[in-house]
């Protein structure tokens, strides 16, 4: 009788059978064929279908651990309008341009004062960021440019952020002179109306007036009548901010609330549109006043190119003459107390009337006198009452007072 084949008996604890549940899977998903019986022995193998496969000795696990190390913050390296530059035209493009490409959805400089417009990310790289006015500035505004840092500031496409914020200040360039004149030539302050060449702009759009405030339409000036003096008419020159013109700014800052100093500002502009959209003209005519001191000295004053006054006047003596010139009234007083030296050193306190400033302490005014048309006042034209009186309402802020011979 033949030998009966040997039979192996294992007996198997549960950890040891978890451990050959987990050997048969990882062989089982390697591809191999095998069936690994482990007896109490380690490191043991056994033969079982033509194939013999041992259990490496146990070794230590290690672990791989990488550091990511932050991205390098981005700095600006360049931007436009520059730091402290001044006359930049209000249609002008503000850029900003970094030394990495700006993320998708990343925050944007900001701008004070805010006018309607949309910030763009392009240029070489998308290393840009450029903002165009939908709406120009208005001439001589301050603007502040800020680029923001730190978390909530510029990012780049690596998560990169700036670490110090960048401010920029510059101002917008003054408005044309021509465009000036034309704006108080459709308000009805000027003596000259102002024709287009082209279709006249709407009134109310807002962004081509501001345009045309730095690119003024073409166009003529025509005297409104035929009145007016030489003396008048020589002072005017299209696109030339002369003394005229100052005159004119002047009119238009007293009826609006303004400094009075015939100065153009942010504010002036910015009134001059509102002023124009909604058509608040000039009800009170143009004045010009001529005080001639050729003897009998007189003095006579214009208004809407027709003589209103022509009267006898006294200017300065030889000690303390009324000088020649042309020159914008820029402050008047019912009354008040004219105070100053005479050439001989005492003091005077003279009370007067109707009184209109036009050069340093020079005034058309009333005081009384036994007579008018001579040489008698220490630099002002001087009035009888009457004439004062009625004088003093054409001599409103801004007209123009020249003094011949």
């Amino acid at each position: 009788m033949a030998d009966s084949p040997r039979r192996w008996t294992v007996t198997l604890t549960p950890l040891r059978l978890l451990v050959v549940a987990a050997t048969v899977l990882v062989l089982a998903g390697a591809g191999i064929a095998t069936a690994v019986l482990i007896s109490g022995k380690a490191g043991s193998s056994h033969k079982a279908s033509g194939t013999t496969t041992s259990l490496p000795p146990a070794s230590s696990t290690s672990t791989s651990t990488t550091s990511t190390q932050p991205p390098a913050p981005i700095h600006v390296t360049s931007y436009s309008p520059q730091r402290g530059r001044t006359g930049v035209k209000g249609t002008s493009g503000i850029s900003v341009t970094f030394s990495a490409p700006i993320a998708p959805g990343s925050p944007m400089p900001s701008l004070t004062p805010s006018e309607p417009g949309n910030w763009t990310v392009g240029g070489s790289g998308h290393r840009s960021v450029v903002f165009v006015p939908a709406v120009p500035y208005l001439p001589l505004t301050e603007v502040t440019l800020v680029v923001p840092a730190g978390t909530k500031g510029i990012r780049a496409t690596d998560g990169a952020h700036m670490e110090r914020r960048l401010v920029d200040k510059f101002r917008i360039a003054d408005g044309s002179t021509s465009r000036l004149q034309q704006l108080l030539s459709q308000l009805d302050y000027s003596p000259l109306a102002f024709k287009p060449t082209a279709q006249p702009i709407a009134a109310t759009d807002a962004t081509a007036q501001r345009a045309a405030l730095f690119f003024p339409p073409r166009g003529t000036f025509v005297w409104r009548n035929r009145g007016w003096p030489h003396q008048l008419r020589m002072l005017w020159k299209a696109g030339a901010y002369g003394v005229m013109t100052k005159g004119l700014v002047m009119e238009f800052e007293a009826d609006h609330g303004l400094f009075t100093n015939g100065t153009t500002s942010t504010a002036l502009w910015r009134a001059l549109l509102t002023a124009l959209a909604s058509r608040e003209a000039n009800t009170g005519g143009y004045n010009y006043a001529l005080g001639d001191q050729r003897q009998p000295e007189s003095l006579t004053i214009w208004h809407d190119g027709a003589v209103v006054l022509h009267a006898p006047a006294n200017t300065g003596i030889s000690q303390a003459p009324t000088v020649d010139g042309n020159f914008p009234v820029f402050g008047r007083f019912r009354h008040q107390v004219m105070r100053g030296t005479n050439p001989g050193g005492s003091k005077y306190a003279d009370p007067v009337q109707y009184v209109a400033y036009f050069n340093g302490g020079d005034a058309v005014h009333y005081i009384p006198r036994s007579s008018y048309g001579i040489p008698q006042s220490l630099g002002c034209i001087e009035l009888d009452l009457a004439d004062a009186a009625k004088a003093w309402p054409y001599l409103a802020y801004g007209t123009i007072v020249t003094v011949i011979n």
